[in-house]
């Protein structure tokens, strides 16, 4: 890599919600940004188009996390683009909500093959590809320590997430890459909002000492640190950015 090329990050998730503004902070950052997305392909190509009219360098590359043959040309993609990967941020999930005794099966399946297969495919191929001196960042939830009622299989799914990272630090010894989480409380997400009756939204933003719901830029800001040089000492955390909820 030259002195005049980009850091590159790849960005699952990237086309909506916080994924979408973890984009424009590394845009905004430096970085060349690849949107790796599912199914919105119209939001994807905004994401790419956003950032491009910006003078910045992205492209958008449809993979399913859990396909392992998906993501792996997600990131020889990336590789032949710009040369390389420095940061990963896996920020692509789902969730659903129902308690053990009534949980329809097929969404706990559902839950596990995105969050949780997803995750290690994602991992296993920034373990393979990221360069030293990157950063991978992954996706837990602040409801892991908060154990709320009707949602053990999302915790469960992202208390696999934490496990993952942590580990996966650990295996990467000597690499100079490090590798945290992001566990995020409510947030104004068109995700979180779904469902949800205004007399639950309200409940939920009253929760944090700060009165109010996070932002989608608050995450980002925190995913730009991980990713940055300020956070090299940081490795192997899961950071709860929830405004203060215990």
């Amino acid at each position: 890599m030259s002195v005049a090329d980009p850091r590159v990050a790849v960005v699952t998730g990237g086309a909506r919600g916080i994924g979408r503004q973890v984009v424009r902070w590394l845009a905004a950052e430096g970085f060349a940004v690849v949107v790796g997305y599912a199914n919105d392909t119209d939001q994807a190509a905004l994401a790419v188009k956003e950032i491009v009219e910006a003078g910045r360098r992205a492209i958008a590359v449809r993979a399913d996390v859990a396909d392992e043959t998906a993501v792996a040309a997600l990131f020889d993609r990336t590789e032949r683009e710009y040369g390389g990967v420095d940061v990963v941020v896996h920020a692509a999930a789902r969730t659903a909500a129902g308690t053990i005794a009534d949980l329809d099966l097929s969404e706990l399946d559902e839950l596990h093959r995105v969050n949780i297969r997803g995750t290690f495919v994602v991992n296993q191929q920034a373990a393979r590809h990221v360069r030293p001196g990157g950063a991978i960042v992954n996706f837990s939830s602040s409801d892991v320590g908060l154990a709320p009622e009707g949602q053990a299989a999302y915790v469960a799914s992202k208390a696999a997430v934490e496990a993952i990272t942590l580990i996966l630090a650990r295996e990467l010894r000597g690499r100079d890459v490090t590798v945290n989480a992001v566990a995020p409380g409510p947030t104004a997400t068109d995700l979180f909002f779904d469902g949800k009756d205004e007399q639950t939204i309200a409940l939920l933003a009253a929760r944090p000492p700060l009165q109010r719901l996070g932002t989608p830029e608050d995450i980002a800001e925190i995913v730009a640190f991980l990713a940055g040089p300020a956070a090299r000492w940081v490795n192997g955390q899961v950071l709860r950015a929830n405004g203060g909820i215990v």
